[in-house]
Order: structure tokens, then sequence, then C-alpha cells
């Protein structure tokens, strides 16, 4: 089968338009011009299309949202401008008409482009469309068709005609679309009552479909474009459909736009190889792995274009670039997905930005949010893409969550640490004091805690009635004043430096002695106005060991039974548990399943010792890349069945971001310090694994490569690259040392691995959990748990094979190469400890 990765004839056509006429001649200059796909970018994802599946085609003007029958709606910031665009095929001699849309075969994901293959006995057509790196002002999105076919066709392109500003900007009821005809052709324009903004759309060649004359009745009739395909005249030529929008009076007419789409005829070989030559480039300059996983680097890499796919400009003026929150189809409505700019979500998604070295976005986003600070000094939940056209501070979005607050500051720190960039946080220093401010201000019992009163903290919603104070703003208030010690620090003000600092520590003392529940050995979800607590059992607790410099002292319990299946199931983690009253797996806060939250949980695990939960946890989001919107990973998902909500959106941001921290600071252990020049690495290398590089560490200006190997009973790490030499490299790892620049940490004479993967749709939870492991210089102790009655395989490994290795619990293969565990009789989960020593 011919794929959209083969070499693809390019036909460019130039236009002339008239300025004094409404039917602007136009001239099209057909340029064969042929370039190879896979020269461009090589990371792809090619699956047989599940129309029910959506996908998403993101840059930094427009979009491109659709399900893999290749059926899309197309964007142009902020105007949705058609919907549900569908193909038709009428054969020569041949009766039956043929709905393209049920032909769909195989989608081809590239980070530059997506191409959806339609394949019938008599034609082959490839629907490929992209999203310009470098649009030109009005643009946004491209769609090319190549098409081959025995016999001649009629294909009929037929779609909804919206122009839509996105929500909660007014728009027109409907636009109105008029064919304006030209010499070799015709290009639709999409009025609007007024006459400043307007769409059109052409694809050369083409022909309108049906329009009505005003004589006839009212009646809805759809907009179509009418394409006569010839195999021997046009095999060897590419279809293009191009998309302007004018949002003046001066770019809205028929000439104006008809010179945009001239404009676009003649760029679009360039703006399609400078697109690809972004995401190569981009690909080069950050951070990527290389283990004996390849689907997991791959997972890795898609995780940072996901995340670089979401920076978008905002309008008027395309004169900022932030990131929104992610996009799915927007339906018959005008929200696509989230679709707007969100404090926390970018915030949470910089700490991996910050890894993979994208210094510029980092600065580009908190600008963003520093320039809308409040005049008390909070930083912003929402902001729409539309925002500046209406009354944006009067609607109940803008300050709707207290967390951004204290996160910026901590994303802020988290920069600074890794780039050094201490000018930039001086260039900003009085509204990083004012957040600051803001954020020590706002305890209203005396606890010296920040509480909700600025909003919610992380639920928007809540049964028992909304929190005074939740532990994850707590947890986030803890690190935000320890971020603050060393931001102030850095930038000499001392006095805060040290006030903050004390501020750290004393709440870090209140979260234990209010939060934590002796009897249950977990902490609590919140603390109501009264001191009374919410002891619901959830996961939030697991963000007080984000950043690593805290943790909650009593924290073992509660580990274990989050990596039980009372939390995980076997594609993330509840926030909820199950034993509360009002858990509902298909609810938003009360028991779902979202990779944030498995990302939370998989670092939490990683730093308190739990590697292979973490593994377990960080492999389920990393899977989620191939699940549904392929190359991104969706919000939410049932926490009872495996399948992701139907309103769940689909590219997502901070659910990537979720694939990579947790793989850079937990897997890796990785940690900066740019003021010592010292890079830190403290690997959890799983079982299976001999050796991994990460390429492209960023620290200050440098970049280096990480190398850890096994060699024996140790692990070797080595800094590469040509700055290497410069930076100093350290382990938290008990008893390493370091000679010849290589850390040699010792490894203990037995490991553990356990599979990864994800179950079918709609399956249960029935994988292994591992709830608890314990090393000791001569043991291993694992507690696991798995339904009844099932016996499973663990991966073994013998770094020392002079060991007489002995096992309780587990019989060992007879090339000490597995563990099978056979769990006993029962009803659901049981538990079995294994013990190895030697």
């Amino acid at each position: 089968m011919k794929s959209a990765s083969l070499a693809l004839a390019l036909l460019l056509f130039t236009f002339a338009a008239s300025a004094q006429s409404n039917a602007p001649s136009s001239e099209s200059v057909p340029v064969l011009a042929k370039f190879p796909f896979e020269e461009t970018v090589p990371l792809k994802i090619v699956r047989e299309t599940v129309p029910s599946k959506p996908f998403t085609v993101i840059g930094p003007r427009g979009a491109i949202l659709g399900q893999q029958d290749g059926s899309f709606e197309a964007w142009i910031f902020p105007w949705k401008i058609f919907s549900n665009l569908r193909i038709t095929a009428e054969m020569q001699n041949y009766s039956v008409p043929i709905d393209v849309n049920d032909q769909a075969a195989v989608i081809e994901v590239r980070p530059d482009h997506t191409t959806i293959t339609f394949a019938h006995a008599n034609f082959t057509v490839r629907e490929i469309l992209f999203a310009p790196h470098k649009a030109p002002a009005g643009a946004g999105v491209l769609a090319f068709f190549e098409v081959e076919a025995v016999r001649p066709m009629t294909l009929t392109f037929q779609f909804i005609p919206e122009m839509k500003r996105m929500w909660p900007a007014l728009s027109d009821d409907r636009c109105s679309p008029e064919w304006v005809k030209t010499s070799t052709g015709g290009f639709y324009v999409l009025h609007l009552n007024f006459p400043d903004h307007a769409a059109a759309l052409e694809m050369p060649g083409a022909n309108p479909g049906i329009m009505a004359p005003y004589q006839e009745r009212a009646k809805s009739y759809p907009t179509q474009f009418v394409l006569h395909f010839d195999p021997v005249r046009d095999s060897q030529k590419l279809f293009p459909l191009l998309m302007a929008t004018g949002d003046t009076l001066a770019d809205s007419n028929t000439a104006a736009l008809s010179a945009k789409l001239a404009s676009l005829g003649r760029s679009l070989q360039s703006l399609y190889e400078e697109t690809g030559a972004y995401y190569r480039d981009f690909l080069s300059q950050h951070m990527t792995l290389e283990t004996p996983d390849k689907q997991f680097d791959a997972a890795f890499s898609w995780a940072e274009i996901s995340i670089d796919q979401l920076k978008v400009e905002t309008t008027p003026g395309h004169q900022e670039t932030a990131l929104v929150a992610g996009f799915d189809g927007s339906g018959d409505s005008a929200r696509p997905g989230f679709g707007w700019y969100f404090g926390r979500d970018s915030l949470w998604t910089l700490y991996a930005v910050n890894a993979y070295g994208d210094f510029q976005l980092t600065r580009d986003q908190l600008e963003f949010l520093l320039r809308r600070q409040s005049p008390e000094g909070q930083i912003i939940h929402e902001w729409s893409q539309t925002a500046s056209l209406v009354d944006w501070k009067s609607l109940p979005y803008m300050l709707a969550s207290s967390d951004a607050t204290p996160l910026l500051l901590m994303a802020a720190n988290d920069y600074l640490q890794i780039s050094g960039d201490v000018a930039f946080l001086k260039t900003h220093w009085e509204a990083l004091e004012k957040a600051w401010q803001f954020e020590r201000s706002h305890d209203s019992d005396g606890d010296g805690i920040y509480e909700n009163i600025a909003g919610s903290g992380w639920v928007e919603s809540w049964p028992p009635g909304m929190p005074h104070q939740e532990i994850y703003l707590a947890a986030l208030d803890q690190q935000a004043s320890a971020a603050f010690a060393k931001i102030a620090k850095a930038t000499g003000n001392a006095k805060l430096a040290e006030d903050a600092g004390k501020r750290a520590t004393h709440v870090a003392q209140q979260l234990e002695k209010e939060y934590f529940l002796p009897d249950a050995n977990f902490y609590a979800f919140s603390r109501n106005a009264d001191g009374t607590l919410d002891t619901s059992p959830t996961i939030y607790p697991a963000v007080a060991d984000w950043d690593g410099t805290f943790k909650l002292s009593r924290n073992g319990g509660m580990l274990n039974r989050w990596a039980s299946q009372e939390f995980s199931t076997d594609w993330g983690t509840r926030d909820l548990s199950p034993s509360v009253s009002f858990y509902d797996p298909i609810s938003y806060h009360q028991g779902s399943v979202w990779p944030l939250f498995t990302g939370w949980v998989a670092l939490s695990e990683y730093r308190n010792g739990r590697s292979l939960s973490g593994y377990s946890h960080l492999m389920q989001n990393a899977d989620l890349t191939w699940a549904q919107d392929l190359g991104a990973v969706t919000e939410l998902l049932s926490g009872e069945f495996y399948r992701w909500l139907g309103r769940s959106t689909s590219h997502q941001l901070w659910s990537s971001a979720m694939v990579l921290t947790p793989t850079e600071r937990g897997m890796f252990g990785l940690e900066w310090s740019a003021a010592e020049n010292t890079l830190t690495v403290t690997p959890n290398l799983p079982a299976q694994w001999n050796e991994a590089k990460i390429l492209g560490v960023p620290i200050n200006k440098s970049r280096v490569g990480v190398e850890i190997r096994r060699n024996g009973s140790a692990l070797i790490v080595r800094l590469t690259g040509d700055g290497s030499k410069a930076i100093k490299l350290r382990t938290r790892a008990s008893g390493a040392t370091i000679a010849n620049g290589d850390l040699r940490i010792p490894l203990p004479a037995a490991e553990v691995g356990i599979a990864h993967g994800l179950p079918e749709a709609g399956a249960v939870t029935s994988q292994l959990k591992v709830l608890d492991q314990q090393m000791l210089p001569h043991s291993l102790k694992l507690r696991l748990s798995a339904p009844a009655a099932s016996q499973q395989v663990l991966f073994l490994r013998l770094n020392d094979p002079k060991i007489h290795l002995r096992s309780d619990g587990a019989e060992v293969s007879t090339d000490f190469s597995q563990l099978r565990v056979q769990f006993p009789p029962g009803d659901g989960y049981v538990d079995k400890v294994v013990t190895l020593a030697w």
C-alpha cells in the first residue's frame, strides 16, 4: 500500500486578484515539486483507523480537529471556520455513490502533519493536514488531498460553514457563503452580518456545489467543493484546501481575501518545509532518550512535541505566545476542548519544559501570566482566546482557582535552578514578590497556611461542600515558600529569603500537625474552618513530593494504598478511594483517573523508594500516547473501566507533561543547581534495562548527555558532551563513589522488574500491583497484590551471579530470569509477601 510517507507531488497555484472586481480574475500556474516526507521528521505513528477516535493537528494560529474517519473541523484562531468536512465519490460507469469517509483505512501521525488514507477498490485518497509553524496573517491550517483512481470520478467535499468566534465572544447566528467566480474556478467567501470579518476557502480546480438561487424557498443546503478527477490528467497533482480570514474592513473584502489565498498558494511548499524543519530541529535541540524500550523513547519525544504544539499566539495581534490547556473537537459548540490559556495547567507543565530545556517557552509563559496578574498579586486561572473581546474580568473564570499563585513561584524557581537565569527573575522581581505577599496574606484562621478563600484549591466541586483549606493547596504553599526563599536569595533579598524559609518550615510542621490521621495512617483531604477534617482518602498529598525539597514524614501506609487496586487501575490512578460514599468513577473530581494524578503519584513513589510502582504508573501514562489521539495523552478516564470519558480533552497539556516529569526527576532522578554548576543523577533504572542515555540535558547555558550503564554490581553514570567537564556530577544514592569523573553506584545483588501494557478497551483492573518494596543489604522484600488464584511473573536480574539466592513466596526459574508468584484463593485482590535473600 502506498503511504503518505512516500514522495508526494505538490501542485502550487498562483493567483492574480483584481481589487476593482467583485469576481477577481486569477490564473493558476501548476508547479510540480516532489519532496519525501521521510526526510522531514522521523518520529511517526501509523495505525489502522478507528472512526470513533479523534485526531488533532495544532499550530500557533490554527487547528484541525477531527475523527479518524477523516471528518474534521478547521479553526483559524479565534475563528471556527467550518465543521464536519466529509467526502463522497461518484465513479464513472459505477452507479453506487461512495462515502469516502467510510473507507478510512490508515492514519499516519507525524509532528508536522497527519495523513488519513481512504482505500477503495477503485481509488486511494490521502488527506494530508498540517498547521504551519509560521502561518501568515489570516491563516493557520492547510489541507491537501492526493488522489489515485482507476476510473475518472467526481469527489464532493461537503462541510458546514461556521464562522464562530471561540466562546465566550459573541458571533453571528450563521454565516452566508458566496461563490466568487474566477477565470480558473472560484472560491467561497463566508460573510457575516457586518463587513469587517470574513473567511475565504478555495480548492483550486474545484467547482461549487449546490448554490440555491434567491427565488427558491428558504432551506439549508450543504456547502460543497466539487472536483472532477481524471486519473490520466490529474494523478500527479495534490489538491490543496486553502483557508484565510479577514478581521478588518480592509482585509475582509473579496479582493483582499483573494490575495491572501493567492499568497497561500504560492507559499504552500515553503510553509510545509518550514514546519517540518521546525520539528526536526526541535527534537534535535531538546532532551531525548535512548533506552532498550524504543516505544518509551518515542513516548517521551511525543510528549515534548504534544506540549510544543499547544503553544498558541494570542489574538488579536499575535504579540504573545503561551500554552493552552488542550484541544478536542467542539461539536456544535464554539469551544474546542479547553482551548483557553490556563494558569495552573501551564505551570505544572513548565517543570517538564524546564527539564527538556525550552527556556524561551518558560519565559514566554511566565511573562504571559505576570502581565495578567491581579493588582493584589494573584495569578490567573483561565484566559480565553477571545478574552479581549468581552468583559473578561466580570466573568467567573479569570481568578476561579488559587493554586496558580504558588505554582508560579515554584515554576520560576525551577527555571532558576536549571537555567541559572537570575537576570530574568530580577526583571520580574516586583511581580514575584507581589505573588508571594498575596499567598502569605490569605490565611483567615491563623495557622499560617494559604487557604481556598481566593478561589478553589484543586477540586471545583465536592459533595460534602467546598473545602476551606486543602492539603493540595497547603502542600503547594510549603513548596512555594521554599521556592521563593531561593528566588529572594538569588536576587539579593536576604531578609525576604529568611522569612520565606521560616514560613516553609512552619507550614511543613503544620501539615503534619493538622492533617495526619494516626488511626488511618493517612493524611486528610482538607481542613474545615472549625478545625475539623474531611478524612476522605485521596491522592492529593502526593503533591508534597513534587519539588523534591519536602515530604510528608508518615507516608508509608498511604503509599501502599495508592499502589493498590484501591487507587491504582491498570490505566492510571484514581484521585479518590472507592470506599468513600460519594465516589463516582465517571465524575470529574470524585473517582476518575487523570494522567495528571498518575504522574503526581509516580513521582512521589520514585522519591520514596517505591520504584516498581512508580515505573508501573509512569508507563501507564506513556502507553496512553497510542491509546486515543495518537501522539497525545488524554485528559481523564473512567475509574472503573478502561475508557476515556466522552468529554475528555484528547490532546491535554499536563497529561503529556506527566510522561516527562516522572521520567526526568523520578526514573532518572535528575536535580539541578545551576548556581553551583551541579547535576545530581540518582537513577532508578528498570531491572530489564542494561543501559540508558539521556541526551540534551540542560544546565546553565550548556547541554550535556548522561550515560547510565550496568557493570556487574554497579551502575556507572557518566556525563558526555562538550560542556560536561565543567559540570559537577553528584548523586543521592548511598555508597556511591566517583573516579575519573564517573559515578559508581552500588547495586543490590538481585533486582526485580515488572511488565507494562494497557488492557483491552472496557477492561476492569486485573494487573499485578507492587504495594511496597524494602531493600536491605542482603534481602529484597516485596508486598504484592493480584487477583486471587492468579499466577504472576516478574523479571529477575542477578547483578552478582555468585550469590546463593533464597526465595520465600515465589518460585525462581532455573535460569534465574523469572520469579513466578502463585496467589492464594479468595475474592478480588489478595496480597502476598515475597522475600529474596542472599
